[in-house]
């Protein structure tokens, strides 16, 4: 048994091999690539069919890479394989002809192949060659053939045909009958090249000599080795049934459309008998060969002799059936007589065309540029003529076309830019319409996903953000949030915000505001101080996460509101040695007389910053009183006799803001007589020694009044320069000089005996003596003031301005002036006062001018 199994393998293996060497080397046909092979059936699985990889020179290494493959419909077996490591065409499963290719004729195995990167397509035929694998056989070992002892000689008897499911010289090639006396065998062949076989009767027969003849009919095949099959023909001779039947003409032909109903009348069969009675009564039924296909579709009346439809017609399958039909009287040793009828089928446009989606490149980028293969389609009729012809278009008003590369196949392609922010996926319909009437069409939708590109830009919500913040505010508060959006999506959406590098007074404004780089919330690292920064502004970056990255900015603009932090400063008067300030009233003063005015500083701002003034306590609080707006301290009423000579007084400032802060100034007034030739507490004040005068206020200030200084010089020597030309020109030629300013010692008694303040400048310890300049005052004669700036702009204290003038006719001791060393001093932890509520120059300290 084992030895037989080898021997057989080894035959089949020969006859392969034969059949490669006379299949020759494979066609190419112009049109993308097309090649054809042939191979024999019957092959085990990895037999060599062909090298695609050499016949389509292609790159054996890149096979695997662009997914070289063979592409077939959903379903279809796959008889063959690729090999992508040497691009072999192999055997994948047994391919049986008989099952692949149910009819007769060239058996071709179509193949597509695709390649990508670049898309390629090709078109492989493979021809399966058939084998003699099938003997020959018949549908009855033993076969019953009656014949009328009155047949004359040369009578044909059809026999009983031998079915062989091979093809070609493979099939039924001839027919061979054994020896006999009285009986020949002649073989006759069909319009499809079938063999059958006709008994032929050669010598009379004799039922009373002989009533059975038993001969052995064997079918041929021309394969090789030949292969065969026997039957049994037990010939029964009957009594003379002197008249046969007779059909009208042998052969008939007629057409029948392919959607015709079961059931319909194919054709109405004649046939006559001379004979009378039973002899006489005619049977219709198939003759003996008729194939099995044809009594599966159609049927005999015995009868009438109607051939009606009995199955479905296919003209996809066959487009001709042949039947052969005999009719045979009842009467003893009757003769059956034969036909032939020929069903032309007419093609009927039942089939819609099928699309196959062959291939699919999706998602497509939303930048391929136009021209991009996005798939490959192919379509099949299965109908014939024009009902076979399809035409193939996809929906309107999508960036997408048809391309037809070859018959039935296309490529769909894009046709313009595609935008994912606008379209994220389109439904491409693809309809497919053949020629027939009435047409019929198939529609197939393919979702095409377009994938996402980075090629949108962060947006912010809003051009430019205002973010106001209360000062004194907790370190790592949130201050405001940024937003921005981005169309893409996935990666190229996800966004990260970050502050961009740069300073805030001379600090990295990465120590100022922090913010979340994934939700946008800024924080406040710092508590913000409105009287050092009021506002700042900030640029915020969004980046996306594509590549490359994009990125969007914003400025944020930050606004410190002022809070109420603050307590009025009073700068006027100030105590001296820690003791309670002191001033002089003479008793003669009359009702509205000006004792001095209360000046205080607060370095908020707005509400914050505005002072009023109320007298808290008093000795007699109907001997004085305080304006509200000003702090001028005045007398109510003419002093008495009674009032105390030391009058006690406690002044209030308060700011307007809520709640309120307020500070508060001892006040001891001396009623005297006559007034001493000494400066009060309310003349030479300075500020608490708490207020630096290394605050930035503080060189604002020194600056301001530096440059205000200098333009009333400027201004003062302009017009002392004017009036000496006029003088000299109304003197026509006398000499005029500029008036001249007397400072200090040895300047003119001011005519309107006004006494002047005497305020000098002492320079911090550790420094060099400021520099004094007597500029000439451009008001009334006698004044003069000192600008006082110590060598160092940074550390160097504001003096305020000292009026010159003689010493007064009351005044018996010049040494009772001023000292030198009562001055003011700017405090480095306080802040600086705010300029905005500062009294006017008329509230501002000054010494009492008596009369």
């Amino acid at each position: 048994m084992g030895a037989g199994a080898g021997s057989g393998r080894g035959q089949l293996f020969l006859r392969s091999l034969l059949f490669l060497l006379l299949a020759g080397p494979p066609s190419r046909c112009p049109a993308w690539g097309q090649l054809r092979y042939a191979v024999p059936e019957e092959l085990e699985h990895g037999a060599f069919v062909a090298n695609l990889g050499e016949d389509l020179g292609l790159d054996v290494s890149t096979l695997s890479a662009r997914r070289f493959r063979i592409v077939s419909r959903a379903g279809a077996r796959q008889h063959l394989e690729v090999n992508l490591e040497n691009g072999i065409l192999f055997v994948n499963e047994r391919i049986d002809r008989e099952e692949v290719c149910e009819a007769g004729g060239t058996c071709l195995l179509h193949l597509q192949l695709l390649v990508e990167s670049p898309l390629e397509l090709y078109r492989v035929e493979v021809e399966v060659l058939d084998i003699n694998d099938h003997a020959p056989t018949f549908p009855w070992q033993e076969y019953v053939l009656e014949v009328a002892e009155s047949a004359v000689l040369g009578a044909r008897f059809p026999l009983e045909s031998a079915q062989d499911p091979d093809v070609g010289t493979n099939s039924v090639h001839t027919y061979r009958l054994s020896p006999n006396a009285f009986f020949s065998l002649e073989v006759q062949t069909r319009s499809d090249a079938s063999k059958f076989a006709e008994l032929v009767l050669e010598r009379a027969l004799d039922r009373e000599q002989q009533r059975v003849h038993r001969v052995l009919l064997t079918a041929l095949d021309g394969g090789v080795p030949e292969r065969s099959g026997t039957a049994h023909i037990l010939v029964t001779v009957l009594d003379a049934n002197d008249n046969v039947p007779a059909f009208d003409q042998p052969s008939y032909g007629v057409s029948l459309p392919e959607d015709a109903p079961a059931g319909t009348l194919v054709i109405q069969l004649n046939a006559t008998d001379l004979d009378e009675g039973p002899n006489g009564e005619i049977e219709y039924s198939f003759s003996g060969h008729a194939p099995p296909r044809v009594r599966e579709l159609f049927h005999v009346e015995p009868r009438s002799g109607q051939v009606l439809l009995k199955g479905r017609l296919d003209y996809e399958r066959a487009s001709l059936h042949e039947l052969y039909v005999q009719a045979k009287d009842r009467g003893p040793s009757a003769v059956a007589v034969h036909c032939r009828v020929l069903v032309h089928l007419l093609d009927v446009n039942d089939n819609a065309p099928e699309v196959t989606l062959t291939s699919v490149s999706t998602p497509v980028l939303e930048d391929a540029p136009p021209g991009t293969v996005i798939a490959v389609i192919s379509v099949l009729d299965r109908d014939s003529g024009d009902n076979g012809r399809v035409s193939c278009e996809v929906s309107p008003n999508v960036p997408f076309e048809l391309r037809s590369s070859f018959r039935n196949y296309y490529t769909l392609v894009t046709t313009q830019a595609l935008d994912r922010e606008a379209v994220p996926e389109y439904n491409v319909s693809i309809t497919a319409r053949d020629m027939g009437s009435p047409a019929l069409l198939t529609r197939s939708t393919l979702t095409i996903p377009v994938s996402d590109v980075n090629d949108n830009a962060p947006r912010f919500l809003q051009p430019s953000y205002s973010v106001y913040v209360m000062e004194n505010n907790a370190p790592g508060a949130s201050i405001c949030s940024v937003s921005a959006l981005d169309p893409d999506c996935q990666q190229n959406a996800y966004l990260s915000y970050s502050i961009a590098d740069g300073h805030i007074h001379g600090m990295p404004v990465g120590t100022y505001v922090s913010i979340n780089s994934d939700s946008g919330h800024m924080y406040a690292l710092r508590s913000l101080d409105y009287e050092q920064i009021r506002s700042f502004q900030i640029q915020v970056q969004a980046q996306d996460a594509g590549f490359p990255p994009l990125s969007a900015n914003v400025t944020v603009h930050i606004f410190v509101l002022d809070q109420n932090d603050n307590a009025p400063v009073i700068v006027s008067p100030m105590p001296r040695n820690g003791s309670v300030a002191t001033e002089l009233v003479p008793r003669s003063a009359r009702p509205g007389y000006l004792v001095g005015t209360v000046s205080a500083v607060d370095a908020d701002a707005g509400l914050n910053s505005r002072l009023s003034y109320q007298l808290l306590q008093a000795t007699d609080f109907t001997l004085f009183s305080v304006a509200p707006d000003t702090g001028e301290l005045r007398t109510l009423r003419s002093f008495l006799e009674q009032d105390a000579s030391r009058q006690q007084l406690v002044v209030q400032v308060r700011d307007g803001g809520q709640p309120a802060l307020s500070a508060t100034v001892s006040l001891l007034l001396s009623v005297v007589e006559t007034m001493p030739q000494t400066l009060s507490d309310f003349s030479e004040f300075s500020l608490p020694p708490e207020v630096s005068s290394s605050s930035p206020l503080t060189l604002y200030l020194l600056v301001s009044l530096g440059s205000i200084s200098f333009t009333f010089l400027l201004a003062i020597l302009i017009l002392t320069a004017i009036r000496c030309r006029g003088e000299r020109c109304s003197r026509q030629g006398d000499s005029c000089s500029p008036p001249r300013c007397h400072c200090c010692p040895g300047s003119r008694p001011s005519s309107d005996g006004l006494k002047t303040s005497n305020l000098t400048a002492q320079p911090p310890a550790g420094t060099t003596a400021a520099t004094c300049l007597d500029v000439p005052a451009g008001g009334p004669p006698g004044y003069c003031y000192k600008v006082c700036l110590g060598p160092e702009s940074a550390q160097s204290d504001f003096m305020f301005l000292k009026p010159c003038s003689p010493p007064r006719n009351n005044e018996k001791d010049p040494g009772k002036r001023p000292r030198p060393d009562q001055h003011l001093q700017v405090s480095k932890e306080a802040k600086q006062p705010n300029t905005d509520w500062l009294p006017p120059g008329t509230q501002r300290p000054a010494l009492k001018r008596y009369q």
